[in-house]
């Protein structure tokens, strides 16, 4: 592909959009200065080379390299993945943030939701002062704000958090303007909001004080909300690509209601480990709950657990779907008050559904048939039902289960004794060489019901009244004391009556893990060795099921 400088391809490419957009007479497409700041946009936070910022550099790219860029971006953000500037793009892009960049390396991709940046603090007991105020706010309630900031994370670990006025400390938060000493210079009112270094860069954090800052009140930028996720990167947290993230780049507005989401906590708990402490009571700290927490049995569910989809909604919970009729699950079993109609939960959408997933951009996709919905929320996102061939090229109908995959964050679909990989970032989205066989995910039978990443970080398989439990990181059913499969009544529908144990005789073979070659991103190779006691690290993940 012949290579051309940067800025004369993209003046040729969107003088040649702009003759298109007057001759449509669209004044809503992006202009060339939409275009030139959205390359120093996507430089500055690690979507393209940062010597894009520097004109003089002489840097070439080609245009695959700009649409990739642009995708990445998208796919980041939650948006539909389109390669170009769009308006959707353009409208993220001007949205107030944090200055600390998405991608860590330039070129680095992503497979987890939360991120760690490989740099920790190595002490729990952490020091932190605040060198200069912010120039409209009383000090003191600055520093209530910023207390309460640093206890959003002393609430899930047993970090501590202490003020000092004078002497070294570990963290020095500062209020700054424009040019501020460490070459990343803040922009004014809007734009960047803050930023904040890592622990292998000291850990300060710095805010613009162009903002108007504001405390318990929406008016204004929150200094609470960004101070709490600024202090995430003091601890070694990268960004989320979860919308619903504190860790998530772009700022949201004030929340009177504000919590942690479970990616965040997962993320805290991954460098920090888990509260030990005690509160009030002898009681150790936990995660506040999000989900009934009152179960009911159901008979009818109980005597025959087969599900038609299960999966999880942008807001954490999780939904059983069988037949016209939707159960919302519990940490031991069913929510009382159901079962639902799921027609009257999410209008529009038919009963008996195949498959359902809730993607990273906080959307959840429903799959019948040849067709499929999406939904925001319990409100469908457009026009639809569509055509799966329309929407998700390269994924056969009638499919058995999809879920979105913890190991690289791509979505599978299953069918048969068949899967597909599809990644909405790529062109085309499903590589020629899928489908691939079922058997790659060994211990996972043929002709599944559903499939579902859950919130602790691992994957779940369900056939018939059973179900087995993947290790995303062996890539292997997973070993217990009770093996698998299990009943699915028990385990997951709070069905008191149903086996415990083992259930249709197929204990599990122990694993090994061999890693996957260099060109393969799906699956390593699994070898077994019946009676070995398997070797492989367990995941840090709190589980029940």
């Amino acid at each position: 592909m012949a290579f051309v400088s940067l800025r004369s391809s993209l003046r040729i490419l969107w003088t040649m959009t702009a003759a298109f957009v007057f001759l449509t007479k669209s004044s809503a497409a992006p202009t060339f200065h939409d275009t030139d700041k959205a390359m120093m946009y996507l430089a500055q936070y690690g979507y393209l080379n940062p010597s894009v910022r520097n004109p003089s550099s002489g840097h070439i790219m080609d245009e695959a390299s700009w649409h990739r860029a642009i995708s990445e971006f998208q796919s980041f953000a939650g948006l539909n993945i389109t390669g170009e500037l769009d308006d959707e793009t353009a409208k993220l892009m001007s949205l107030p943030r944090c200055g600390v960049r998405d991608k860590i390396g330039f070129g680095e991709s992503r497979a987890k939701r939360y991120v760690l940046q490989g740099s920790r603090w190595r002490v729990k007991n952490l020091t932190y002062m605040i060198s200069k105020y912010p120039s409209r706010l009383n000090h003191a309630e600055v520093d209530i704000e910023l207390a309460k900031a640093f206890s959003v994370w002393s609430d899930y670990t047993d970090l501590t958090f202490t003020q000092k006025r004078t002497g070294p400390v570990h963290i020095e938060i500062r209020f700054e303007k424009g040019e501020h000493g460490d070459g990343d210079p803040f922009d004014g009112p809007g734009g960047t909001l803050a930023h904040a270094y890592f622990p292998v860069y000291g850990g300060d954090a710095h805010f613009d004080d162009a903002e108007v800052w504001s405390i318990n009140s929406r008016r204004g930028t929150n200094l609470f909300q960004v101070a709490a996720h600024e202090f995430g990167h003091s601890l070694g947290l990268s960004h989320s690509d979860i919308r619903s993230a504190l860790m998530a780049p772009f700022y949201r507005g004030y929340d009177p209601a504000f919590q942690l989401d479970q990616d965040d906590v997962q993320g805290i708990q991954a460098l920090y480990g888990h509260k030990t402490q005690l509160d009030i009571g002898g009681i150790p700290s936990a995660p506040r709950a999000t989900t009934p927490t009152t179960s009911a049995e159901d008979p009818a569910l109980c005597a025959d657990p087969t599900i038609d989809t299960i999966f999880n909604s942008a807001d954490g919970a999780t939904f059983v779907f069988k037949g016209e009729h939707y159960w919302r699950l519990t940490e031991t079993g069913v929510a009382a008050g159901y079962p639902r109609l799921i027609s009257r939960a999410w209008p529009g959408l038919p009963g008996n559904i195949d498959a359902a997933f809730t993607y990273k951009n906080g959307k959840t996709y429903f799959f019948k048939g040849s067709k499929y919905w999406r939904y925001k929320g319990q409100n469908i996102d457009g026009d639809y039902p569509k055509e799966i061939s329309e929407g998700f090229t390269g994924i056969p109908d009638n499919i058995d289960a999809a879920l979105v995959w913890s190991g690289n964050g791509k979505i599978y679909f299953y069918k048969g004794s068949k899967f597909w990989r599809f990644d909405p970032s790529q062109r085309p989205p499903v590589k020629s060489t899928y489908p691939k066989p079922l058997s790659n995910w060994e211990g996972i039978p043929d002709n599944i019901d559903a499939a579902l990443q859950y919130t602790n970080g691992y994957t779940y398989f369900f056939k018939g009244s059973s179900y087995w439990r993947f290790n995303d990181r062996t890539f292997s059913v997973d070993t217990d004391k009770t093996a698998f499969p299990r009943s699915t009544a028990y385990w997951w529908l709070g069905c008191s009556g149903a086996p415990r144990g083992t259930v249709g005789g197929n204990a599990r073979l122990s694993a090994t893990y061999t890693p996957p070659p260099a060109d393969d991103d799906d699956v390593g190779d699994i070898i077994f060795d019946a009676g070995v006691k398997s070797s492989a690290p367990r995941s840090f993940f709190w589980f029940r099921k």
